[in-house]
């Protein structure tokens, strides 16, 4: 703790942390992260903003919390996006505090704009799109423009547009399909579909969403639980403080909804992260071999095997490839009819050095780069034979 403080008050930490940032601004890695952190952040601010808000739905998430928050001080989109930075922001600089600077800019940056794209969300397409409709009543309209609350006689508050036209429910949620008629187990499902999948693009590039990853941060440093039992954790003391504005029914399915959550992150994020293990035994191995490091730009490792029937030496060569490079490899060997013997298994983890392989994209900007670099060296050289000749001639 004191020498996180430290490290604030001096003046190099913040030196390397500017000069860092400025040599990774340059990269086309950096640019591509951005956009997948947007993107991402784009499609969770949605889950948000059209399956939790209308339905209220409170999972274990800090954007649960802030609605809970929101509702029982009676805010609208607004005050709930403002909630959500807040309590971001909060996390944030306790994360820094207490836990360190491990969870670096893309936390940050991810965190802070989830306020912000809930309120596009709410003005590029507002929920109440599919959930009222407008009615015409210049004395409701009076009575909202004046601060105060009208009830239909369903009991559900009429609303002004930005428009200024009075809006009627007539849903319970953005999936039902009529008042009564709701159900809030396909709210839940497309709630947590679309949010799992944003967490798990954001955690494919080492990044997160913010928020409750921070406090089960937390939690799992000071009282070492492990990193999933903390997240449960979370999860539950926020879906417990829907007891404030929801009944015992719609807390335990939040409940549920944390914990399947948690198994649907996993799904997405093994299959995102998920390569092929292959194992080839061919008498011409050293054209794979090339190819495969040449071409798919991946590393291999050759062994030499015995065959159990004939007890005839072979060379294997075993490779980790992505799915789309295992494709390429099978068309290569198809192609060149390369005859072989072939294993193919998923692996989800990979631990150690591995060598990262280079898009076409960025091989392409290396070779602009490099090719500049080379009419950079052949314009200096006939630069200074210029300056050579007219140094001889004078």
């Amino acid at each position: 703790m004191e020498n996180t403080w430290r490290q604030f008050f001096v003046g190099s930490y913040w030196k390397d942390l500017g000069r860092t940032f400025w040599q990774n601004l340059h990269t086309v890695k950096f640019w591509r992260e951005l956009v997948i952190m947007t993107v991402g952040m784009l499609f969770g601010a949605a889950a948000v903003y059209y399956f939790l808000m209308p339905s209220h739905l409170i999972v274990g998430s800090i954007s649960g919390l802030s609605l809970v928050i929101n509702t029982a001080m009676g805010g609208n989109a607004d005050t709930l996006s403002l909630w959500v930075m807040g309590i971001n922001a909060f996390l944030l600089i306790l994360a820094f505090l207490l836990i360190g600077n491990e969870f670096g800019a893309k936390t940050v940056y991810t965190a802070m704009i989830l306020g912000p794209l809930i309120q596009v969300w709410d003005r590029i397409c507002p929920y109440t799109y599919f959930t009222h409709q407008v009615i015409y009543n210049p004395d409701i309209q009076a009575q909202i423009a004046n601060g105060r609350t009208v009830l239909d006689v369903n009991g559900n508050p009429f609303l002004l547009s930005r428009s200024g036209e009075v809006l009627q429910q007539v849903k319970d949620s953005v999936m039902s399909a009529g008042l009564g008629m709701g159900d809030v187990w396909f709210d839940l499902i497309c709630f947590v579909l679309l949010l799992s999948a944003c967490q798990a693009f954001e955690f494919r590039i080492n990044a997160s969403t913010g928020g409750l990853d921070i406090l089960a941060k937390i939690i799992n440093k000071y009282l070492h639980f492990d990193i999933g039992a903390s997240v449960s954790i979370g999860g539950a003391i926020i879906c417990c403080t829907a007891f404030l504005i929801n009944d015992f029914r719609m807390v335990v399915i939040g409940l549920i909804g944390t914990w399947i959550n948690g198994l649907v992150v996993d799904y997405f994020t093994v299959s995102l992260s998920n390569k092929k293990r292959v194992c080839i035994i061919t008498p011409e191995h050293e054209r794979i071999r090339k190819y495969i490091i040449e071409n798919l730009g991946r590393g291999c490792s050759l062994y030499e095997v015995t065959g159990g029937y004939t007890h005839t030496q072979h060379v294997e060569i075993q490779s980790l490839l992505t799915k789309d490079e295992y494709s390429e490899l099978l068309k290569y060997m198809r192609d060149n009819h390369i005859d072989s013997f072939m294993t193919a298994g998923n692996c989800s983890e990979i631990h150690g050095t591995w060598l990262i392989h280079k898009s076409r994209y960025e091989n392409f900007i290396d070779d602009i780069q490099e090719r500049v670099l080379q009419y950079e060296r052949r314009h200096q050289l006939l630069r200074e034979k210029r300056e050579e000749k007219t140094k001889q001639n004078n």
